[in-house]
């Protein structure tokens, strides 16, 4: 053998071996992140009542970015086999024991393995800071939540779909543009949160010199937060509202700080997010590839609420008769939260079922 090519070929072999070792060292920077030891809270502490058709358990998993993420699976009682799988979650600033939580459960009494979960730096989910976000690592939450549900042994991996709520439905759409395991994806009363950040509502703050101000304001305060070297706060829900509000800061009002849907470790409910965190969803656009999205897509919201707009216009940017736009006559945005008598989970449960399998 020419005396270059054995030198080379042992240097390959060499190589081979090398990162055999290193993959199968669970300490080397080949794996993947440790799924952290999270301190979750085990006594049933959701806004809605316990079902008797499905059991309930913790779960923890870790996302690409090494965050473990905490979430609530909910098991249709008596199940056997292998399961199509939803992973849910939202609304943004919500926790998993609110409206998402309500979602999982109640789809899992229509026959599916569910998980609610929280986002990166929220709830009991892991992260620091707390209380950021981000579009990148929150569309990462929900493919993190596939890799979970894909080994799981009841969960047929060929049969996994996504539901996100509010601002969560445009997260869930923008995920499964990107993740092709994502077999159908819900987003119920959505929103777009990089349009809605970057434009505001109506898109009545389209302009370059009103971003520019925003911008602007957004980096003294990122000067401000460093040199006191903590982060500000933008608050939860208005409270009081004051009586010319909008409607629907009144409605999340009525969710996220009455006993409806009031939850300790919900930003929504308490101080909310960190000031800066409109930061990235100014510099970043969903959909920009939504026609290249194959997979089946069910918009779900209100003709009465204020984020309709999202919901058309979104599914305006889909193609293929696999997507759905089902508008609920008479529902207002945070009706399709936790009013029961309003969601139409049947036909939800209905889409999945067609699409998973």
């Amino acid at each position: 053998m020419n005396k270059d090519i054995l030198s080379m070929a042992l240097l390959l072999a060499s190589s081979l071996i090398t990162k055999s070792q290193v993959m199968n060292n669970p300490n080397s920077d080949l794996s993947v992140a440790p799924v952290a030891q999270l301190d979750l809270t085990q006594e049933w502490d959701k806004v809605f009542p316990k079902s008797e058709k499905a059991d309930h358990k913790k779960v923890t998993f870790v996302n690409r970015y090494g965050i473990t993420l905490a979430a609530d699976m909910y098991i249709p009682k008596e199940a056997t086999g292998q399961l199509p799988a939803i992973a849910v979650s939202g609304p943004f600033g919500a926790v998993k024991e609110q409206s998402s939580g309500l979602y999982a459960q109640q789809l899992a009494e229509r026959g599916y393995l569910t998980i609610a979960f929280d986002p990166s730096f929220t709830g009991e989910s892991g992260g620091e800071p707390r209380r950021v976000a981000s579009p990148d690592i929150n569309v990462e939450d929900f493919s993190a939540a596939v890799d979970f549900l894909s080994v799981q042994p009841n969960v047929d991996a060929e049969r996994i779909g996504i539901l996100g709520v509010c601002g969560w439905g445009g997260i869930a759409i923008q995920a499964s543009i990107n993740d092709p395991r994502i077999k159908a994806t819900v987003a119920s009363t959505m929103y777009d949160m990089t349009r809605v950040t970057a434009n505001g509502y109506f898109d009545a703050d389209d302009s370059k010199d009103k971003r520019n101000a925003n911008r602007a304001a957004l980096a003294r305060q990122r000067t401000e937060d460093y040199r006191k070297g903590e982060y500000t706060r933008a608050g939860g829900v208005v409270d009081p509202v004051p009586e010319d509000a909008p409607q629907f800061i009144k409605d999340y009002h009525t969710y996220y700080k009455t006993p409806r849907g009031y939850h300790p470790r919900s930003g929504n409910s308490t101080d909310g997010w960190n000031v800066t965190s409109p930061l990235p969803f100014m510099n970043f656009k969903f959909f920009e590839y939504a026609d290249e999205l194959d997979s089946a897509v069910l918009i779900v919201h209100g003709d009465q609420a204020h984020s309709y707009y999202f919901g058309k216009d979104t599914f305006a940017k889909l193609k293929g008769a696999n997507k759905q736009l089902l508008t609920v006559k008479g529902a207002s945005h945070c009706d399709l939260y936790d009013r029961i008598d309003i969601i139409p989970f049947d036909e939800i449960a209905a889409f999945y079922k067609e699409y998973l399998k």
